[in-house]
């Protein structure tokens, strides 16, 4: 397998709404086998999508280092959400640096296919939950910083461009 090059802010992939996946083969099997990779070769990432490797395609890898352990999903969709939103700071692989305090449902359940191609229902409370809305949110082209307040995206936006100005 492959380790992939993370993909960075202000990609224009990263923005796109990821195309289904029509036909599970051994071609998408490799592909979240070597994003599994790439995740594991980042010790504090749990979660990749495909549009951070630069594929435009619905795919996501997870491992939230709890009981649930690997998990790969093709197609996934959130079905339901429950509870009261809960802030927690999350960060992504593709905004290196940078931390956005993100209010999201603890209770989540999402339906998408597994590498066998069979159709499967997960229902989840806590870290994975937030982890699964977080990487279905990369799916539909949509990024940390997009929780942010007018004022703080504004602020973001030219801090991020005098960093790439000095570097």
């Amino acid at each position: 397998m492959a380790i992939y090059d993370i993909v960075k802010y202000p990609a224009a992939i990263l923005r796109k709404k990821a195309k289904a996946v029509k036909d599970i083969s051994g071609y998408q099997r490799d592909l979240l086998d070597s994003m599994v990779e790439t995740m594991y070769n980042d010790e504090v990432t749990v979660g990749l999508a495909a549009q951070q490797v630069n594929l435009d395609i619905r795919l996501i890898v997870i491992d939230a280092r709890d009981k649930v352990g690997l998990i790969k999903l093709i197609n996934p969709v959130i079905k339901r959400v429950e509870g009261e939103l809960v802030s927690m700071e999350e960060g992504c692989m593709s905004l290196p640096g940078i931390t956005v305090s993100v209010f999201r449902s603890p209770k989540v359940v999402v339906e998408a296919k597994n590498e066998r191609g069979q159709l499967i229902e997960i229902e989840t409370e806590g870290f994975l939950a937030r982890v699964l809305q977080h990487e279905i949110d990369h799916l539909n082209g949509k990024l940390i910083i997009d929780y942010l307040s007018l004022v703080k995206k504004a602020l973001f936006s030219i801090n991020y461009k005098l960093k790439r100005k000095l570097s």
